[in-house]
Parts: C-alpha cells; structure tokens; sequence
C-alpha cells in the first residue's frame, strides 16, 4: 500500500532623529555632513541588530538558481504522483496534502540535490526617497525573502546533511510528510494517517538496517523534518519561483503539475 522502495528584543533605528523633515533639511543644505558616514557605517555594527536579519535578500545567481529549483520541484511532483497510495486519494485530498507539504517536500528535495542557497542583499531605496515617502510607504516588503528567513532555510538543509540521509530514508520521510492527517479538510482521514504510519514505520525500519547502533538517528532524522517544516511558503516562492512564474498563483501552479496528464 506504501510502495517508496524504488524509489528575533533589540531595537535598532536607522533614523535616530523623530523629527524627519530636520533630516530632510540637512541633508538638502549639506548641514549634517556626517548623516551619510553614519549610513556607510552602520552595517559594520548592525551584526547584532535585530533589523540585521530583517534585510531583504535574493538569489546570488538567480538564472542557475532559478533552474535548479525548478528542477527539484518538477522531480517532486513526479515522486507525489509516483506513489500509488497518494493516487488512490479523492482528487480534493490529493490538492490540500500537496498544498500543506509542497515547502517542506521541496526542502528535502534541495538536501538530497545538495543544492547551496547563496543570496545577496536587495538594493536600497535612497535614502531621500525613503524620507519622503516615509516608513513602509516606498514598497511592501512583507513578502520579500529576509535573511532570517533563509537562515532559517539553511539550518534545516544542514540538519539533513549532517544526517547524511540515505536515497531509501529521503523517500520514506517524504511520505511520512506527505501523508500528513493533520491537514483539514481530508475526506479519507484514516486512510491518510494509516499511511502516514507506515511511512514512519518504514523509515524506521530502514535506519535500523542501515544504522544498527545508532539509537537516536530516527528522532534525529524527524527532528530535522520538524525544522523545515517550519520554512515558510512566502519564502520559497519569492526566493525561487517568483522570479520565473511572476505574479502567477503558486498554488494554482502546483496543482496543474499536479493533475496534468
């Protein structure tokens, strides 16, 4: 029934001054000479800043990336559809398991490619622009990829590869995320946690095999799990997709892939 054998409370304040147009004043008369020094300056001590991890960032290479990414994504949907079990689920169960998973999924797929996430700072509204359009007014960048959230993208890749996960225990644990009962909506419930099971069961049985002496490897290897799944959607699909498929609806997107014949 589950065939996977083939298979951040520091504050920190780029404009100390509460008065914006006394900024606005001095730098258009040249009075405050060292305003831009201390601009140049701060990322030398913004280490421990919280807005540190809040900067946004993209992809070093966005064209190789891009493509990479697209690739692992593709191989994704072809292992979803691949298992029989998940083919047998009603259509609607199909969609919710793979919209809830389809992050995490794609992480482990990024871990067993071996793929490395370089990313680079997004350049910066001017200074003047960003004072005269003022605080969250020049652009929304709640969805834009942040350095805390890649981060956080990395610890869950190296969690995997310190693991040093074998080609069996990757697919194994796939399903045991895929098959995930806790998604709502599912109309076979107990079907999905049956399978959910076994997968977890199996994975078991494999690193057992694989690693006779190791009795902490599986809660090593489900801990990990639990780290990227913590990844956020919004952030693999600007990081990755959204310089491909544009304003396109990633949901939307996946569910085409899937359900294509």
């Amino acid at each position: 029934m589950f065939p996977l054998e083939e298979i951040t409370n520091n504050t920190c304040s780029s404009y100390r001054d509460q008065h914006p147009h006394t900024i606005l004043y001095n730098i258009l008369s040249g009075r405050d000479s060292g305003y831009f020094n201390n601009k140049l300056n701060h990322s030398a001590t913004a280490h421990n800043c919280h807005c540190e991890r809040r900067r946004t960032v993209c992809l070093k290479d966005p064209k190789v990336t891009c493509q990479v990414a697209s690739s692992v994504l593709v191989k994704t949907i072809c292992f979803v559809r691949s298992l029989p079990s998940f083919s047998q689920l009603p259509s609607g169960d199909q969609s919710s398991l793979l919209r809830h998973c389809w992050v995490p999924l794609f992480v482990l797929g990024l871990a067993q490619e071996k793929i490395v996430v370089e990313v680079t700072d997004v350049p910066n509204l001017s200074i003047l622009r960003q004072i005269l359009l003022g605080p969250g007014r020049a652009e929304k960048d709640t969805d834009r990829p942040t350095l805390a959230g890649v981060h956080e993208l990395r610890a869950g890749l190296h969690q995997l590869w310190n693991l040093d996960l074998s080609p069996k225990e990757y697919a194994y644990l796939k399903g045991a995320l895929l098959f995930n009962p806790a998604v709502e909506g599912l109309s076979a419930l107990l079907f999905i946690e049956g399978l959910q099971q076994e997968a977890q069961r199996a994975l078991q049985e494999v690193i057992h095999l694989l690693h006779p002496n190791d009795d902490v490897r599986f809660s090593q290897v489900l801990l990990a799990a639990s780290a990227i799944q913590t990844v956020s959607h919004s952030l693999v699909t600007e990081l990755f997709f959204k310089p491909v498929i544009g304003n396109t609806n990633m949901l939307h997107l996946l569910t085409e892939m899937l359900f294509v014949q």
